[in-house]
This record gives C-alpha cells, sequence and structure tokens, in this order.
C-alpha cells in the first residue's frame, strides 16, 4: 500500500497529463501515422510504378491535374524526378516518426519540450505542404491533404490545457 511518505517525487511529475494533453498527444501520434503511410506509399510507389507512380500520387490539384501532367521520356529526367519525390515522401514519413515520438513523449512524459518540437519543426513541414503545395493546387485538396494541417493544429491547440506547469523530464 503507498502512503504519502512512499511517493517518488519525480514520479509524480511524471505520472500523467491531463486529458486535454492526452488528446493532443493522441493526435500528434495519429498524425504521425498518417504521415509514415505516405512514406510507405511513397516507397511503394517507387518499387511498383517508378516516377509515373510517384508523380501520381503528389499531384492531382486544380492546377495539376493528373489528366494533363506529361511525364517525361527522357530517362535522366525521370531519374532525378523519382528520386527526388521519393526522398520527400520518404521525408515525409520521417516527420510521421517525429510526430509519434513527440506524442509518446507528451504522454508519458508531460514533456513540453516534445510539446514545442511538435509546434515548431511539425509545424513548419505540415504548413510548408499546406501554403506550397496543397493551397496553390500542386496536390489534391482532399480530406487526406487537409487532415494533416488539421490535426496539427487541435493538437498545438489542446495540449497545453492539459501539461504539467513543469516536468522533470524534457
Amino acid at each position: 500500500m503507498s502512503t504519502p511518505s512512499n511517493l517518488n517525487s519525480s514520479n509524480l511529475s511524471r505520472s500523467s497529463v491531463g486529458i486535454l494533453a492526452q488528446i493532443g498527444a493522441w493526435l500528434f501520434m495519429l498524425w504521425g501515422v498518417l504521415h509514415v503511410w505516405v512514406g510507405y506509399e511513397g516507397i511503394h510507389q517507387y518499387t511498383t510504378a517508378g516516377t509515373t507512380g510517384l508523380w501520381n500520387t503528389v499531384i492531382g490539384g486544380s492546377y495539376v491535374p493528373r489528366p494533363a501532367f506529361i511525364h517525361t521520356a527522357d530517362t535522366v529526367t525521370a531519374y532525378a524526378q523519382g528520386q527526388l519525390l521519393l526522398n520527400f515522401c520518404i521525408d515525409v514519413g520521417g516527420y510521421g516518426i517525429l510526430g509519434m515520438i513527440v506524442g509518446w513523449l507528451i504522454l508519458k512524459h508531460a514533456s513540453w519540450t516534445a510539446y514545442f518540437l511538435g509546434v515548431f519543426v511539425i509545424g513548419i513541414a505540415d504548413l510548408t505542404f499546406l501554403f506550397a503545395m496543397v493551397l496553390p493546387g500542386v496536390i489534391e485538396l482532399n480530406a487526406g491533404t487537409i487532415g494533416g494541417p488539421i490535426l496539427w493544429f487541435a493538437a498545438i491547440c489542446l495540449t497545453p490545457f492539459g501539461m504539467h506547469k513543469k516536468s522533470n523530464i524534457e
């Protein structure tokens, strides 16, 4: 049986976060899973359909519709484009892993450092994608492409309201 004298103060600071921080952490994790899927899909397209498959995965917006897009016939250009697109997809997957780590650190350690990584690093990645690719019409605007920024925004707004003022593990 635990008594107040048996409780370790460092365990208290790490014990739990409030419900809003838990929801925010799970939103970061969901954001992460969705972005890891992009990395997986990029690798899948690269290995099964090459550069054409990669292009068809990332285009489709109002200014770059799939039927109007002309794929290069030049093998050198296609190779360079394929490598760049593969890199993009794997980078997105890497951000997904970061999102899952951020969520886990918030859940388990109430880490403000993790939260601010989520705000700034994930924010830069997601907002750049939104404002450089989706809104200008390069990538198709749909639930999947707008869902990431919505999940990120909800996570950064909710999480602070369930976090402790200070944590021993940052």
